[in-house]
């Protein structure tokens, strides 16, 4: 079977600079490690991760200025297939500082670039207008201020015309809602996200199984998928439910390990894997990636070796059974 196409969309990409100090203290000039730098972002870390795991993407995202400038540098340094949409203001950086005292991590998100509405439809307009139209569309990340809350919604809107694309949505707040009141594909919410989209503090697994089959007839998507971090994940579609657990590994840091999942299921999928083959594997990336330092993502030994492992389990489960 051929492999389908997958694009990946990030609307708020970032330079992600990453330091060390001895100890985080207030008031207190810290002498840092040298730095390092990385491309970062939604989509272009689903697309990262994508080619650690051995498949293709192209990924498509805004950037402006010299910093947008470096991350183009940035990702092709990495052989990274990708597509600037050209911005005026600048791209963000984000900081990760890690305390070697106490192992902790100290993240700095910034908001990002304001973009105007002939910028941002410029990049729905290029989506749409694309030759060849991607087998699977992901767009992950946050929004840069200046793009409406209901881009996503209005990007899946004019996807469904081409009748191929199957929009994949990772993001949260009011770019998850109104996605999930057009209708997509797949939404992939952690639980606190899925918990503020259904306005319900869940108590019992139970809870959460209603919620999600209440998306799913309501139309909100065809897959839902609920990252549960290390309980693994809850996927619901109209077959019904199911829920893996996430294998358990040395934490290293957690950074990426949302993005590495997505990656993984999408890059099942377009190999014709099952959904909870797919999913099996996305949870396995996305463990594999906590066993990495920083922001490194996955590492594509380690999550076919934990993949395995999830399957071996699976498999003796229901030799027992």
């Amino acid at each position: 079977m051929k492999t389908q196409t997958i694009v990946t969309l990030t609307l708020n990409p970032a330079i992600d600079k990453s330091s060390s100090v001895p100890q985080v203290i207030g008031d207190k000039k810290l002498r840092c490690s040298q730095p390092s730098f990385e491309p970062g972002g939604g989509g272009i870390n689903v697309s990262r991760a994508i080619q650690k795991l051995g498949g293709e993407s192209e990924a498509y995202y805004l950037a402006g200025g010299p910093t947008g400038d470096m991350l183009e540098s940035l990702l092709a340094r990495e052989g990274l297939r990708h597509h600037q949409i050209r911005i005026q203001d600048w791209t963000r950086e984000n900081l990760t500082i890690y305390e070697e005292m106490t192992g902790r991590q100290f993240r700095f998100g910034m908001p990002g670039p304001d973009v105007s509405q002939e910028e941002w439809q410029a990049c729905l307009n290029q989506l749409v207008q694309l030759d060849s139209p991607p087998d699977y569309l992901v767009a992950s990340g946050s929004l840069s201020p200046g793009i409406p809350n209901d881009f996503y919604a209005r990007l899946a809107r004019t996807m469904k015309g081409n009748g191929k694309t199957r929009v994949l949505v990772d993001t949260s707040g009011e770019a998850l809602s109104s996605a999930a009141k057009e209708g997509v594909y797949l939404l992939k919410p952690n639980l606190r996200e899925f918990s503020e989209l259904m306005w319900c503090e869940f108590k019992h697994e139970s809870e959460q199984y209603e919620a999600a089959s209440r998306l799913i007839q309501e139309g909100a998507c065809e897959i839902l998928i609920v990252s549960l971090g290390a309980q693994g994940a809850l996927l619901m579609t109209k077959e019904g439910h199911w829920r893996a657990r996430s294998p358990i590994v040395p934490i290293q840091s957690r950074i990426g390990a949302g993005d590495s999942m997505m990656a993984g299921i999408v890059l099942s999928l377009s190999r014709g894997c099952s959904i909870e083959e797919a999913t099996r594997f996305g949870i396995a990336a996305g463990a594999a990636a906590c066993m990495t330092p920083g922001s490194e993502l996955c590492r594509r030994e380690d999550t076919e070796r934990l993949f395995q492992e999830m399957k071996q389990e699976t498999l003796q489960k229901s030799k027992r059974g």
